[in-house]
């Protein structure tokens, strides 16, 4: 028997140590750790700076037009007709040719380009600007999260300490049995809410390392103050805010990117004038001789007469593109003034409700202090007595819930901004 006890406690001293050295190892992080990491290693950033570079490329692409195409050529064959021998031949050459003109619609077509590489670039910005906002949720949440355990043990002591209270009195006949199982019942919650709170934790843990672009969960912890201050007194110009805005300016791009597609589908209409020039050797062996050169030097132009009407709808196609753009442009303009707006309200709506709660929780506290003292002496009654202790409860819940809503509808009008990862570092 007393060796099974010893096997006990070394089991549960190894365990213990365990959670010991889980809870020293994790990781503490501040704000500016998370950004740099995130901005570093988040996917979503990573697959918009590749749509950059797709972009890039696309223009180079276009622009390989103007410049002279080059191509070198090698053959060798053997021919074998009806009844007679065989025949070989060889030639070998170099080719060119250089657009001469088009219409200019190859020069619309690189400019076109180029503003789908600028709507990239402002697409980078606006994914920036949401992973920023998502980061900084799961940031505030984490801290939210901390700060619930801490608060959730502490309601729970209090409704231990209130459990004892009431038993005493119970035991003496002061107090009624209804009582003492109600202030059982809150202890149980109580221990629920820290064992929630501590399930919670962990959640909110895995969010954020999500947000931050690692592969691999560790638990980590953070630094900050759920406080955001107080609320800004001037109201912001929003119309001299939006025009800044990764979003519209995405969509800006885009439109000026489908006006150029417009002036090079109208420019498909002119005549293209091509130059080409060549030279090489052939011969019935290798290396053909001097006696087989051959060059040549020309001009070609080609102009469409009759396609079914392929280029009058390509100029439809890429004027409706143009309609809808712009109309997608007015649209996004009015809706991020909007948003502007509301996100500005919101944030000052949950400032000044944390101050709001800030004070109901130190009223909540006077007014608990007060009634413990009258309930031990039987100057009020418990339905009295609980009734206030309730009220501190709530009121610590509520102040930790304002704090993060403060926090996060700041994050909120951030990303209204259009502000990014970048801005933080």
């Amino acid at each position: 028997m007393r060796s099974q006890g010893k096997r006990v406690l070394a089991v549960s001293l190894v365990l213990l140590s365990c959670a010991v050295f889980q809870a020293g190892a994790e990781e503490a992080l501040t704000w500016e750790d998370c950004v740099r990491e995130a901005a570093k290693n988040h996917p979503d950033l990573i697959a918009a700076i590749e749509g950059v570079n797709r972009s890039k490329a696309g223009k180079k692409i276009t622009a390989s037009t103007l410049y002279p195409q080059i191509t070198s050529s090698v053959s060798a064959a053997t021919t074998k007709t009806g009844g007679s021998g065989t025949a070989d031949s060889y030639a070998y050459g170099v080719s060119g040719s250089q657009l001469v003109f088009d219409g200019f619609k190859t020069a619309a077509d690189v400019k076109a380009a180029s503003e789908t590489m600028k709507a990239a670039g402002e697409n980078f910005r606006f994914v920036s600007s949401e992973v920023r906002f998502r980061l900084r949720s799961a940031f505030v949440d984490l801290l939210r999260a901390q700060e619930l355990i801490r608060v959730t043990k502490e309601i729970a002591k209090l409704r231990k300490d209130n459990l004892v209270l009431i038993s005493l009195r119970y035991q003496s006949g002061l107090e009624h049995k209804g009582a003492l199982l109600t202030s059982e019942a809150n202890l149980e919650e109580a221990k629920f809410e820290v064992s929630q709170a501590i399930r919670n934790h962990v959640v909110v843990q895995r969010q954020l390392t999500k947000e931050m672009g690692r592969e691999t969960f560790v638990p980590v912890t953070v630094k900050g103050e759920l406080d955001a201050g107080g609320a800004a007194q001037k109201k912001p110009d929003f119309e001299a805010l939006v025009k800044d805005n990764p979003s519209l300016q995405k969509l800006i791009a885009q439109e000026n990117a489908a006006a150029f597609g417009v002036s090079a589908a109208k420019r498909n209409f002119f005549p293209t004038l091509t130059a080409q020039a060549g030279a090489g050797r052939t011969g019935d062996h290798w290396p053909p001789g001097d006696d087989g050169d051959r060059w040549n030097m020309g001009l070609g132009l080609s102009l469409p007469i009759f396609e079914g009407g392929l280029r009058v709808a390509q100029v439809a196609q890429a004027q409706a593109a143009l309609n809808q753009a712009r109309a997608e442009e007015r649209s996004a303009r009015d809706g991020v003034i909007v948003s502007l707006e509301q996100a500005w309200a919101s944030w000052q709506d949950a400032l000044e409700t944390t101050d709001v709660q800030k004070k109901f929780l130190a009223a909540s506290e006077e007014r608990a202090r007060i009634a413990e003292a009258q309930y031990a002496i039987g100057m009020i009654s418990y339905d009295n007595w609980t009734i206030i202790e309730d009220d501190l409860v709530r009121a610590k819940k509520a102040l930790l819930d304002a704090q993060a809503n403060a926090l996060l509808a700041e994050a909120a009008w951030v990303q209204a901004k259009g502000e990014t990862l970048e801005h933080e570092e």
